[in-house]
C-alpha cells in the first residue's frame, strides 16, 4: 500500500517532533519533513510535495492563511489545521478553513506534548481522511471508510433511546437536519449563504473541536440572510435559523407540544465523535419523524447513516450529497449502502430541496 506524505509546518520544536511521532507509529503515513515556517516549507516540498500539510495557523514569516491559499493557488494540497484552544485561534482557523483547508486537529497553549499525545488517533485520522479528499484539481478517488478503532464503538444508544412507532403526525413546522464532516466547513457555506431570510428551521452537526463551533457559526451568521449561531439548550428551532451544535457537546432535538427546541448534553462518543451526526439523527427520527429532511455530506466514516436509516424509517425524507460534489465521499457512501438515501444530489441543489421540503417552489441563484 502506497504511504500517505506528509510535511508538518509548526514553529514549535517540541510540536513537531511530537506529530511527527505520532504518525509515523501508524504504517500507512511517512513524515517526508517538518519545517518551523511555511517558506522553509515550501523550500522542502519543491523537492517532494506532500499528500497532506498538518500545519500551524500562527507562524513567523507567513501566515497560515496566506500559506493556505498559496498552496491552493499553486498546488492545491488536502491541508489539516493544527490550532490552539483559544478564542483568537478559532476565528483565525476560520479564516483558513474558508481558505481551503480541510479539517481541524487542536492543541492547548500548555502540555502539548501530553495532549497530542491523548489525541493520536484523531490526528492520524484526519491525516487519513484529509489524503482521500478532493481539493482543486485533485483527480476523485473511490470512498474509503476508516477502519474501526480497537476498542468499544459506541452508537447513538449511548446517549438517546431509539425511536419507537410513529413520530409526531404531519404538521406545517418543518425541520433540516444536517449532518457533516471533513470538508463540510465549505460546503456548508454554500449551502446556507444561498438560503433566503425565511427558510425552514435547520440543526447541524459540523465535526468540530470545542471552541470552534462558536467561531464558525458567527462567521456564517455574517454571511447568511438567515440567523446563525451555536446551539444552546432549549433554543428554538424556527424557520429563518440555523443551530450548530457545540463541540465537545452532543445536540438532540427535542419537542413541546407542536414547537421543537434542543437539548445540548454531554456523553460518552458516538462512533468516534461529539458532537455525532447519529445522535441528533436519532433524536429527529423520534420527535419529527415525517416532518423533517434529513441530509447527510462531505465526511470520512460513517457517522449519520444508521440515524439517517432511522429518519427514513420514521417517514422523514433523505438525501445525501453527491460523490462528485463531495470533498470526501465516506459518510453519504456508506449512508446510500444502508438505504438510509432516498436521493443524492449535488452540492448546489441543496439548498433548493431544503427550500422544496418547505413549501418554497422558488429557486435560489
Amino acid at each position: 500500500m502506497k504511504s500517505i506524505k506528509v510535511m508538518i509546518v509548526d514553529d514549535s520544536a517540541v510540536v513537531r517532533q511530537v506529530v511527527t511521532g505520532i504518525l509515523e507509529k501508524d504504517p500507512e503515513i511517512e513524515v517526508i519533513g517538518a519545517a518551523a515556517d511555511p517558506i522553509f516549507a515550501l523550500e522542502k516540498m519543491k523537492a517532494n510535495w506532500p499528500d497532506v500539510v498538518v500545519s500551524d495557523v500562527e507562524m513567523p514569516r507567513m501566515d497560515g492563511i496566506s500559506f493556505v491559499r498559496k498552496i491552493m493557488t499553486e498546488r492545491p494540497t488536502p491541508v489539516v489545521v493544527c490550532s490552539s484552544l483559544t478564542e483568537k485561534g478559532a476565528e483565525v482557523t476560520m479564516e483558513v478553513l474558508a481558505a481551503g483547508a480541510i479539517s481541524i486537529v487542536t492543541k492547548p497553549k500548555l502540555g502539548v506534548k501530553q495532549f497530542l499525545e491523548d489525541s493520536a488517533h484523531s490526528l492520524v485520522d484526519a491525516v487519513k481522511a484529509a489524503s482521500t479528499a478532493r481539493v482543486g484539481k485533485i483527480k476523485p478517488r473511490a470512498a474509503q471508510p476508516l477502519p474501526a478503532k480497537s476498542g468499544e464503538k459506541l452508537s447513538a444508544d449511548a446517549v438517546i433511546s431509539a425511536p419507537h412507532g410513529e413520530a409526531m403526525a404531519t404538521t406545517t413546522e418543518r425541520i433540516v437536519a444536517i449532518g457533516t464532516s471533513t470538508g463540510g466547513t465549505q460546503a456548508l457555506e454554500v449551502v446556507l449563504t444561498a438560503l433566503p431570510r425565511v427558510s425552514p428551521g435547520i440543526v447541524i452537526v459540523q465535526h468540530m473541536p470545542e471552541k470552534f463551533t462558536a467561531a464558525f457559526a458567527a462567521r456564517l451568521d455574517t454571511l447568511c440572510e438567515i440567523e446563525v449561531r451555536e446551539a444552546r439548550t432549549n433554543d428554538r428551532v424556527i424557520p429563518g435559523r440555523a443551530l450548530v451544535a457545540p463541540g465537545g457537546r452532543h445536540m438532540m432535538l427535542k419537542r413541546s407540544g407542536a414547537q421543537y427546541y434542543v437539548e445540548v448534553v454531554d456523553g460518552p462518543l458516538v462512533n468516534r465523535h461529539k458532537p455525532s451526526v447519529d445522535v441528533l439523527f436519532r433524536s429527529v427520527a423520534k420527535y419529527a419523524g415525517r416532518n423533517a429532511l434529513g441530509v447527510i455530506m462531505t465526511g470520512m466514516g460513517d457517522d449519520g447513516a444508521s440515524g439517517l436509516k432511522e429518519m427514513r424509517d420514521q417517514g422523514a425524507r433523505t438525501l445525501g450529497q453527491d460523490e462528485t460534489t463531495c470533498v470526501v465521499y465516506g459518510m453519504p457512501a456508506v449512508a446510500r449502502q444502508r438505504g438510509a438515501v432516498e436521493r443524492e444530489v449535488p452540492l448546489t441543489t441543496i439548498a433548493n430541496e431544503i427550500l422544496a421540503f418547505g413549501g418554497d417552489r422558488r429557486s435560489v441563484a
